[in-house]
């Protein structure tokens, strides 16, 4: 059986999903939209993690419930420093290709969702099959929210 290290692997990206969506609200604070929605997303992705790590038990997976996902220091400070000195480019532009970072990281997890709910049915696992009914439409919402964010915002950033 191949699910114990799929559920490693959709750990793995919900965690990356869940800093992309952090560090978005963080970079774009001046947008009240980004950063509230971003911070209120994260809280989905942080469920997901904890659901798949205590899941991930009995297909021998040893996952964190609980990773950092939040910024450090060193990495706010390297972040702000490459914005001072003109690396990171546009603004504007940084904001669409995070939101479409987002976009393409949750509508990856939320396939990984679909295929565990597959195997799940398959296997007849009840509980597995629980999890992943109620993460992936959590996480489809976070693909749709950074969709319609992009689409809100694309024309203004690249007609200006």
């Amino acid at each position: 059986m191949k699910l114990g290290p799929v559920l490693r692997e959709l750990h793995r990206s919900e965690v990356k999903l869940g800093h992309k969506l952090l560090q978005t609200s963080e970079r774009h604070k001046v947008d009240h939209e980004i950063y509230h929605v971003g911070r209120d997303l994260v809280t989905w992705s942080r469920s997901h993690i904890a659901e798949i790590a205590r899941i991930g038990g009995d297909y021998g997976q040893d996952l964190d419930p609980d990773p950092r996902l939040e910024l450090g220091l060193a990495e706010k400070a390297r972040e702000k420093g490459s914005e001072l000195i003109g690396r990171i480019g546009d603004a504007d532009l940084l904001v669409l290709e995070d939101l479409r970072t987002v976009y393409m990281e949750a509508s990856g997890v939320a396939m990984d969702w679909l295929l565990i709910a597959q195997a799940a049915q398959g296997l007849r696992h009840r509980d597995l099959l629980a999890v992943a009914e109620k993460c992936q439409p959590q996480t489809k919402r976070q693909a749709k929210w950074a969709k319609a964010k992009l689409k809100e915002t694309a024309t203004q950033i690249l007609v200006s």
